[in-house]
């Protein structure tokens, strides 16, 4: 596994310096692995600070979370291990005042140990010092007392509530009653796809093969409860939110908050899927969701995966967790819709009535969907050529547009004009990618170039209009590496022969050989244009895939030009 680090021994402090470079809200104890507040009142008058922290790889926990409204200090291990007696101590000593401080702990036994070891000895130098535990992991429900659970992601949430009851000014008993009940209030389970490397390991955890996943894991790189196979997203939080509302007796009508973590490993497009199924289970079932935040708040590392965390609100819970924070890693807000909001797109403004069928409508309806057909053939072929040197999406982005075609209603092909039109309208719908807009154009500025009975000499010109579009759109040129090169000279045959005199059908043969050769010609061209361009040399050796599929569809076209 490759890590973008120096030396495995130093990642936490060169960590924690970096992120002290970065926040300038926060400052790193000289001695010890702890991030503080960079500006507190002066000891006399400190309102009770809150302290966390654990092992590092949970990033952006704990230090993400200092900051005003939260975190006064975050202490830090070495990797999945907790700090030492003396870090939690010094951090302790760095911003206590006479007021006290609150450690907000992970149930994780090194944890428990160490911080409740420098609570005592703060206790003992005149420092008031209480500890809350959290114990949020419900996928240990039939395993372990409640007690003896582990403390994950939910912890984040008692970390709000504990630091704006806190700069409330309210006194330490109060702040650490408050903490304790959000704590009882909060339940989380979280889903493994895959295992994380801690760095002084150099390898997996786990494993697990493709089709597995591991249900209800801690933080700290292992194992879950359980091990099962993949299911899709609805699938999974439907399962995880069962587990943690049985837990916490929830009732249709319950109001809770949710976040939904990622593990490190996970994409945003991911984590919003999962919210989205998350949110619809919760409102199938009655609950009222007052609160949602999704992204990572609490991780693994780099495992893919996520946890789902739902806390019990009431108005003066909801308060905490809605005062103002600054710490660089809470997203705030968390207001949500009570339902989705969906508007209906605006109907075109100029919508003009389907003109009656002309004499080559059945003509241009057959033609184009032999170009669908053809393209549908072709799709395997479309992918391969792609994969070589784009994103591979060509092959299944022209199936998709083929499909839009077939979906056309018979109006559609009433006249060479309404059908460009109608055709690069579908398309700029249907295609993804740069394809869409380059025949839309394309197709668009040829159909004002037709009329209703167009001569061959105007379907030359139109072409070549098509051509000139999809060059003026994406700046290319011939000899970029571009379906330019194999619709230009295309083009520029089928005028040529026309102009001396040939008949359309052989016209159009030459346009294809044409077509056929500047496609061939690119598989030597070095590309200049698009994501081709990034690979340079190596994408030498193929045709180009926007040029092959140009080929495609002007062959599928040949038997109805006459």
């Amino acid at each position: 596994m490759k890590k973008l680090i120096n030396n495995p021994r130093r990642v936490v402090r060169e960590m924690l310096e970096g992120l002290a470079d970065l926040n300038p809200a926060q400052v790193l104890l000289e001695a010890e692995d702890v991030i503080l507040l960079a500006e507190l009142p002066p000891a006399a008058s400190r309102p009770v600070v809150v302290l966390s922290g654990g092992g590092a790889g949970h990033e952006p926990a704990h230090a993400g979370y200092v900051g005003p409204g939260m975190l006064a200090a975050a202490v830090a291990g070495d990797v999945f291990t907790s700090p030492s007696v003396d870090a939690v101590l010094a951090g302790i000593r760095a911003v206590a005042g006479p007021a006290g401080a609150l450690l907000v702990v992970k149930n994780y036994t090194g944890d428990r140990l160490n911080f409740g070891l420098a609570a005592e000895l703060a206790a003992a130098e005149g420092i008031p010092t209480e500890v809350v535990v959290v114990a949020d992991d419900v996928a240990l429900r039939d395993t372990v007392e409640p007690a003896r659970r582990r403390g994950i992601a939910g912890t984040v949430l008692v970390h709000k509530v504990a630091g704006a009851a806190a700069a409330a000014g309210r006194p330490l008993a109060e702040v650490a009653r408050l903490a304790r009940e959000a704590a009882a209030a909060l339940g989380t389970m979280g889903v493994a796809l895959g295992a994380c490397t801690v760095p002084a390991a150099g390898k997996p955890g786990f494993e697990l093969a493709p089709e597995e996943i591991e249900l209800g894991l801690g933080i700290h790189g292992e194992q879950g409860v359980a091990r099962g196979a993949m299911q899709e997203a609805n699938a999974l939080a439907a399962l995880l939110l069962r587990t943690i509302a049985a837990d916490l007796d929830l009732k249709p009508g319950a109001r809770v908050v949710v976040l939904v973590n990622g593990l490190g490993g996970t994409p945003p497009m991911e984590l919003a899927i999962i919210a989205r199924a998350a949110l619809g289970w919760l409102r199938g079932q009655g609950l009222v969701v007052e609160r949602a935040w999704a992204g990572n708040y609490l991780t693994a590392l780099e495992m893919p995966g996520c946890s789902l965390s739902l806390m019990v609100v009431d108005d003066a819970r909801l308060a905490l967790l809605d005062a103002p924070a600054e710490a660089p890693a809470w997203t705030g807000g968390g207001r949500i819709a009570p339902e989705r909001r969906v508007i209906p797109a605006p109907a075109p403004q100029h919508a003009a009535a389907a003109p009656a069928s002309g004499p080559l409508a059945e003509t241009l309806r057959q033609a184009i969907l032999a170009a669908a057909g053809a393209m549908e053939q072709n799709e395997a072929e479309l992918t391969r050529l792609d994969s070589q040197a784009g994103d591979g999406d060509l092959g299944i982005s022209m199936a998709r547009g083929a499909a839009a075609i077939r979906a056309l209603p018979p109006g559609s092909f009433a006249h060479p004009e309404e059908a460009l039109r109608q055709l690069g309208d579908c398309l700029r719908r249907a295609i993804g990618g740069s394809s869409g807009p380059f025949y839309a154009t394309a197709l668009l500025r040829a159909a004002r170039r037709l009329g209703q009975a167009p001569r061959a000499a105007d379907w030359a010109e139109a072409f070549s209009q098509a051509v000139q579009a999809i060059g003026d759109l994406g700046g290319a040129r011939p000899g970029d590496r571009t379906m330019l090169d194999a619709l230009h000279p295309a083009a520029e045959a089928f005028q040529a022969a026309l102009k001396r005199g040939e008949p359309a059908a052989t016209a159009w043969g030459a346009a294809v050989r044409a077509a056929e050769a500047g496609a061939e010609a690119t598989t030597t061209m070095r590309p200049r244009l698009g994501r081709a361009s990034y690979l340079g040399d190596r994408a030498l050796g193929a045709p180009d895939a926007g040029a092959a599929a140009a080929v495609i569809w002007l062959r599928a076209l040949s038997p109805f030009v006459k």
